[in-house]
């Protein structure tokens, strides 16, 4: 049996990258225990970005809805992660320092263990103090790499980024593939250079569909030494999300990674419900086309999300 390969699943992004809504906190309290059984998960992505926004549409406390979503996994020993904007925090616009430091104690005492911590221009200036008041708010500091491609964005340029994050103390890395236009095997020099340099740090990638490298790219990123892969799920898998639970279970175990059994009636009762949830808004928020792959998206070379 092979390297250890983990799984985390996008629950929120799955919501926000196929429409822009996500489901009501009962909605999500029913899901959750059925997550759990699959048993696969040691990761769920719980919280972040425009998730807790929207429960206000809903007439809910995004602090209430947070610490009841995340209860169920912190109870099974699942870690929970929320996405982090650096310099705008979970918000679209900049945030000042204090609100960003408080908002990290919080999201810890709500239940979040991980602050996925991202700029878009990977200005270290704003991930580093993300890592910082991460870890004075007792989180788990995992510091993002956004992936853009591109003359200027060459190998070293990335490993010199890892390199000067993991010295500002980021507990983790994540190899951020927000358009899905990482190559191949480009990533995998990447994950590869990062890993020999510091063998100890977890690494997760984390990559979106569309353009359609992306099963090929976790293939590498798992032979170059990564650690976590985030994965979605049917329904709302593929095209603007990311690849499916199973299709990267079935190729990661046939190439002789140990990757967790997957308990698949309790998958078919998340995907059911998924789809549940999706019904009770008649799918208004969620553009078919979303669904679809585009080859288009690998010219631009630059981050979505």
């Amino acid at each position: 049996m092979g390297r250890k390969i983990k799984f985390s699943l996008l629950y929120r992004d799955m919501w926000q990258s196929s429409g822009k809504y996500v489901p009501r906190l009962d909605q999500l309290e029913r899901v959750a225990p059925h997550i759990v059984d699959m048993g696969c998960f040691s990761r769920v992505e719980t919280n972040g970005g425009g998730f807790e926004q929207i429960n206000l549409l809903f007439g809910e406390n995004p602090n209430k809805a947070v610490r009841a979503w995340t209860k169920p996994f912190n109870e099974a020993g699942i870690q929970t992660h929320m996405l982090e904007r650096a310099l705008n925090g979970i918000r679209m616009s900049p945030v000042p320092a204090d609100v960003r430091k408080l908002m990290f104690k919080v999201k810890k005492k709500q239940g979040t263990d991980i602050a996925r911590s991202f700029c878009g221009l990977n200005d270290p200036r704003n991930i580093i103090d993300s890592i910082k008041y991460a870890k004075e708010g007792g989180m788990i500091a995992q510091a993002a790499l956004s992936l853009s491609y591109s003359e200027v964005h060459t190998i070293d340029y990335y490993v010199d980024l890892a390199d000067q994050v993991i010295e500002a103390g980021a507990d983790e890395i994540c190899l951020k593939d927000m358009a899905g236009i990482a190559r191949p095997v480009w990533l995998g020099k990447i994950a590869k250079r990062i890993r020999d340099k510091h063998q100890s740090i977890p690494m997760t990638y984390h990559g979106h569909a569309g353009p359609g490298f992306q099963v090929a790219t976790i293939l590498e990123a798992c032979r170059a030494g990564v650690d976590y892969i985030d994965v979605a799920m049917e329904p709302l898998s593929w095209g603007t999300g990311h690849a499916d639970l199973l299709t990267v279970h079935a190729m990661l175990k046939d190439a002789g990674y140990d990757v967790p059994d997957i308990n698949m009636k309790a998958y078919m009762k998340v995907r059911s419900l998924t789809q549940e949830f999706m019904d009770d808004f008649l799918g208004y928020f969620i553009n078919p086309k979303n669904r679809m792959m585009n080859s288009l998206l690998i010219g631009p070379g630059l981050p979505g999300g």
